[in-house]
């Protein structure tokens, strides 16, 4: 049965549409406009109600019931326990995948978010912000590479979950204030990621729906008060 997959082509909605190709995975890619402001809709915030992308409805989840999900990290989880795929089955194997999971999840990218908005989108320099949030991208790629010095993948010898995770947001390295030359082992992980024909796939799901601008309608929805407005 077809999974439903509610999502804009993101750093975080790419996480799952790599899954999903990568598992080859039947799969309809619903567009949520964040910059329309579509997912403050009703009928998104019943399935996201952190009103975020990605989250997906898979019609045949666990016991054959229908299941909705929210979170990049935990559809990713969701999707692995479901094919049996790349999550290590050995619990030493599996946590050590969790781990930078959650890394990514609750440091990576959203320090790199903010440093991106910072640099990019913020409509003033603020320079505190911009050097903090430049410098904590660098510290996190200096983590990335130290671990990538030591194993072919972020999590060991496999290609996981948690490298789908973190690739996307390495994809926008320049707008942190990253030089890849700086960080050589990260870079050599990135362009084998790069290279996979599902990762290919999976980036370009809903890529010509993004504008390669922001209007101001956009930025009061992402970063302007409708997104505080109590729902």
């Amino acid at each position: 049965m077809t999974i439903q997959c509610y999502s804009w082509p993101t750093p975080n909605g790419h996480k799952v549409h790599i899954m999903l190709e990568e598992c080859a995975l039947p799969y309809e890619a619903i567009p949520i406009d964040i910059g329309a402001g579509e997912q403050f809709a009703p009928a998104f915030l019943k399935i996201s109600p952190n009103n975020k992308i990605p989250a997906i409805v898979d019609p045949d989840g666990p016991d054959g019931k229908p299941i909705s999900l929210f979170e990049s990290g935990a559809i990713l989880l969701y999707l692995a326990g479901k094919t049996g795929q790349f999550l290590p089955k050995d619990t030493a194997g599996k946590y050590r995948v969790m781990e930078w999971l959650m890394w990514q999840v609750g440091g990576f990218g959203p320090m790199l978010g903010q440093a991106h908005h910072f640099r990019i989108y913020a409509p003033e320099r603020i320079q505190y912000a911009y050097d903090r949030y430049t410098n904590e991208a660098k510290r996190l790629y200096g983590v990335l590479d130290k671990q990538l010095g030591k194993h072919e993948f972020v999590a060991g010898k496999q290609y996981t979950i948690a490298d789908m995770a973190i690739f996307p947001w390495c994809r926008s390295a320049a707008n942190q204030g990253i030089d890849w030359a700086d960080f050589p082992n990260a870079k050599r992980w990135f362009d084998a990621i790069e290279a996979r024909p599902a990762v290919q796939r999976g980036v370009q799901v809903l890529a010509d729906r993004r504008k390669p601008l922001m209007d101001d309608k956009a930025k009061q929805a992402l970063f302007g008060t409708q997104q505080y407005q109590k729902r």
